[in-house]
């Protein structure tokens, strides 16, 4: 047609190469901008959703790993917890191993002292609360821990009751009186009677010493039992996080573009893309050689 341009097969040639190469620096500077050499389906879809469903994954485990963090946090509260009791009870039993050859009149201020101690430490045990959960003032409390978004692995702890009313012998609940907490912990009957002589109430005092050394040995079997736990969910996270890091970089192989390589490549194709200009204008010449013999 006589709008249409006709150019000869060298021009063509040169002209078609020319494009390939500027489509080709395209690519580079797009990937050296992006630092990704498939940035989409279009790119290659292979190896585009294997990226994908890789980062997806590492995803979904960085969530369980967040939740595994919440866990330890909440045990170590209990932990925390459970280590303070167990000296204020030591101190409790101090306070039992005075009375035991201590006077009457000692012994009041005594009473005072280990009644404000085990207060204290049912207030402490109620305290012991992170994200509204308590895994020390009720046996019905639960921690649950999801370590896997594709199969059923969990931990699941238990909650305890270690108030002082509720660990073996205790019937403390806010007893005004230190003897009747003694005989009743005793077994022994008489209530406040044990304070008549020191003589006749030693053996309440054994009795009750001996309770409280349970009472201890209860609180640190707990402990144990939680810092296994607690031993257990740092496992579990620092493998999480090793794995997430693992699916990481096997999506970055897929995905990542190699910048040193990229960049060199930039060099050559700027070189080939005025190597192509050069030989587009040896071909005009070509013809324009042809046009003079007309002249």
């Amino acid at each position: 047609m006589a709008d249409n341009v006709t150019l000869s097969s060298s021009i063509r040639s040169n002209l078609l190469s020319l494009n390939q190469t500027s489509s080709l620096v395209q690519r580079t500077n797009s990937r050296l901008s992006t630092g990704l050499k498939v940035s989409s389906a279009i790119d290659d879809a292979v190896a585009y959703f294997q990226s994908k469903a890789l980062s997806d994954r590492a995803s979904d485990l960085t969530t369980r790993k967040d939740g595994i963090d919440q866990g330890i946090s909440s045990l170590k509260t209990a932990l925390t917890t459970l280590e303070s009791q167990e000296k204020l009870m030591v101190q409790m039993k101090g306070v039992m191993l005075s009375a035991k050859s201590a006077t009457n009149a000692e012994r009041s201020d005594l009473a005072t002292q280990y009644q404000t101690l085990a207060s204290q430490i049912t207030n402490l045990v109620n305290d012991a609360s992170y994200q509204g959960l308590n895994l020390l003032n009720a046996t019905t409390a639960q921690l649950t821990v999801q370590f896997s978004d594709k199969t059923a692995a969990q931990l699941q702890v238990q909650g305890v009751d270690v108030r002082v009313s509720q660990l073996a012998g205790f019937t403390y609940a806010g007893t005004s009186s230190l003897g009747t907490d003694l005989t009743a912990a005793s077994g022994l009957t008489g209530g406040g009677s044990v304070w008549s002589a020191v003589s006749n109430s030693v053996s309440v005092f054994d009795a009750m010493i001996e309770k409280m050394d349970s009472a201890i040995t209860t609180v640190r079997s707990n402990a144990k039992n939680i810092g296994t736990n607690v031993a257990l969910l740092q496992t579990r996270a620092d493998f999480t996080k090793s794995y997430v890091n693992t699916l990481k970089e096997g999506s970055d192989k897929l995905s990542l573009a190699d910048l040193n390589e990229e960049g060199a490549n930039l060099v050559a194709l700027q070189t080939r893309q005025q190597l192509g200009i050069q030989a587009l204008s040896f071909a005009g010449q070509q013809e324009q050689g042809v046009l003079s013999l007309f002249r």
